[in-house]
């Protein structure tokens, strides 16, 4: 699972009359343009033209995701966007950009992973890589990044979003029985595509310069976990100097294709030149990548206007902008990015207005998925732009693993299903006013465990400052919910206080602040797109602390398991049970200058934020 991050500085409460209106003017016409202008992205460009050597690529970062950290895995405390994750310390295995793989072999540390019979035994060969020092990189390297990962967990579960305690990396072993060869002794058989994914976010970091605890202190055996915890304590440390990124040596060893060049503390922009060591596949012909932080997708869109920029995206906002990018020489593709949903998350133990007692009920949260109109807002000029497709489950779009319901809608939209669900429940609903229960109870058409009478459904969203359709889709489902006689105060916070105070799992102190929040896309793992982590009782990235039994069941099984195809029915349960109610997935756009190319497989992983500059090169 990999969420998005950002730093960006604001806040804003919307009133919900005032945000109605501007929803109902946003919404007319427009549907024909922005089929046309989606038409218009969707082929991805070949590679082109002859590669020439030199020259800067400046990329601009997602609006709201300036870096403030460099170690790989930052604290939990520390609300850490990473610098260039990825380009300078790669994983053992590179993530892929395509639905149906989980990593990209070709461009990763280690040959493919080898299971025993009885899945408790991985053996995973080297491949020829180097440090930017001349060091090889070896099966060492590997033990010792797992030994910090795991100091990390030890310290706090929350240090890594992607961690369930019991699971990965607890109960792994990792042995270097040679420099070319690393051994994993499991104590749990895991299912081969899901370890997989988790190695793709193992960080291979260099043994040799970093298992100190303190500058010009002595090297220390990391199998010792005390030793361990304290070489995490002081990396950690170290990443908290900003303004000594691009000069520590401590950072300047990387096993990537670039190191860090410069870093702007007060922006998050950063450059990065390439590491003339390196020895993957591409190397790049670049002589600069330089990285620049944007506070809104206005900005992003004039830096492309005065071609300024190389790459980047393009918020959806601005798809009738399409046409003009193309004759100013840029490319512009588009689709929803793999193993993508967008959705608003529920929080299950918000007691605010008795919302934790009122959201428990599976038919209140039918109710409101079927006050979403999906297609409504894809066609709206105000929400979409046309430049989105519908999606009902964890699984995203085009996923090898879909629900058993396919592309078909389980709860509709439906506002009359909807009021009749609340109504059947014991409750009389009154249009633009305030619902409330009149039959409290647990028993047939009453309202449910913990609902009282006269209670009303009254709460709170968060909803993330960037990009644009958050606010436009967020507002949308207001206005709906208002005609169930169901009250949504839209409370607009920065993504980074958002990370930083609304979820249960890491900012558990603020749980009644919140009972639903929208901070954009949720990205699983892309090709073993399993919610462990985020829908599991325990998952260290449940921010709603979702809770059911049968879904923990089948996360299990999709995660230890031997079978894959379990998975489809993990995403069925857990998708049809609403942990989340379902937005439509925004196409992502990404834009780049077409005298700039390279494998189209390099920009099309760009829909992941999987960046390879490595591989990109200027031609004539």
């Amino acid at each position: 699972m990999t969420h998005v991050s950002g730093q960006q500085r604001g806040r804003l409460l919307v009133a919900f009359a005032a945000a109605a209106g501007v929803l109902a003017t946003a919404c007319t016409g427009g549907a024909g343009a922005a089929r046309d202008a989606r038409n218009s992205y969707r082929v991805l460009p070949g590679e082109s033209g002859k590669p020439k050597d030199g020259g800067t690529a400046t990329i601009a970062l997602t609006p709201g995701l300036s870096p403030n950290y460099i170690y790989p895995y930052p604290p939990a405390s520390e609300d850490g966007a990473v610098v260039a994750r990825g380009l300078m310390w790669r994983p053992l295995y590179r993530p892929s950009g395509d639905s149906d793989q989980v990593a990209d072999l070709r461009l990763s540390l280690a040959d493919a992973p080898a299971f025993s019979s009885d899945r408790k035994t991985v053996t995973i060969r080297m491949k020829h890589y180097t440090w930017s020092d001349g060091k090889p990189v070896t099966a060492d390297d590997v033990v010792f990044s797992l030994a910090l990962l795991k100091a990390a967990v030890a310290k706090s579960p929350a240090n890594w979003s992607f961690y369930t305690p019991g699971q990965f990396p607890d109960g792994i072993t990792a042995k270097a029985t040679s420099p070319g060869t690393l051994t994993l002794e499991l104590k749990a058989a895991y299912n081969p595509s899901y370890l997989l994914s988790m190695l793709t976010l193992l960080y291979v970091m260099p043994s040799h310069r970093w298992n100190i605890a303190r500058t010009g202190g002595p090297h220390l055996d990391c199998t010792e976990p005390a030793n361990a915890r304290a070489v995490y304590d002081y990396l950690t440390k170290q990443s908290a100097s900003q303004s000594t990124f691009a000069t520590d040596p401590l950072w300047q060893v990387v096993n990537g294709p670039y190191r860090l060049g410069s870093f702007d503390p007060s922006t998050g922009s950063f450059s990065l030149v390439p590491n003339r060591s390196y020895s993957g596949p591409g190397g790049s012909r670049l002589d600069r990548v330089e990285f620049k932080a944007f506070t809104s997708a206005s900005a992003v869109l004039n830096q492309f206007k005065a071609g300024r920029l190389t790459v980047g995206t393009l918020d959806s906002s601005f798809i009738a902008q399409i046409g003009a990018l193309k004759k100013n020489g840029y490319h512009v593709y588009g689709a929803p990015a793999p193993a993508r949903f967008d959705s608003l998350t529920l929080n299950f133990k918000d007691g605010t207005g008795n919302f934790d007692k009122i959201i428990a009920q599976s038919y209140v949260r039918q109710a409101l998925q079927r006050m979403i109109d999906q297609e409504g807002y894809i066609k709206s000029r105000g929400v979409y732009n046309g430049a989105a497709s519908p999606n009902y489950s964890t699984a995203g779009s085009g996923s090898p693993y879909p629900p058993d319901f396919g592309d078909r809608a389980p709860y509709p939209y439906d506002p009359a299903a909807a009021g009749k669900l609340l109504t059947d429940h014991g409750w009389k609903v009154v249009p633009n006013g305030s619902t409330r229960c009149v039959r409290p109870g647990t028993g047939a058409g009453e309202c449910g465990a913990g609902i009282r009478r006269g209670q009303t459904i009254d709460f709170t969203l968060i909803s993330a400052n960037a990009p644009a359709y958050v606010g436009a889709r967020d507002t949308a489902f207001a206005s709906a919910a208002r005609k169930l006689g169901v009250t949504v105060r839209i409370v607009t916070k920065s993504l980074n206080y958002m990370y930083s105070n609304y979820g249960n799992t890491y900012a558990p102190a603020g749980r009644n602040k919140w009972a639903m929040q929208d901070y954009g896309p949720l990205y699983l793992a892309t090709g073993y797109p399993s919610s462990n982590t985020v829908f599991n009782t325990d998952g260290s990235f449940n921010l709603g602390s979702y809770s059911n039994p049968e879904a923990d069941k089948l996360i299990d099984a999709s995660t230890f398991g031997a079978d894959p195809k379990v998975l489809s029915t993990e995403v069925t349960r857990v998708s049809k049970d609403l942990p989340v109610l379902f937005f439509p997935t925004p196409d992502t756009l990404v834009v780049w200058k077409d005298t700039l190319s390279g494998p189209p497989s390099s920009f099309r992983s760009l829909l992941s934020f999987v960046y390879s500059p490595e591989l990109w090169y200027f031609h004539g």
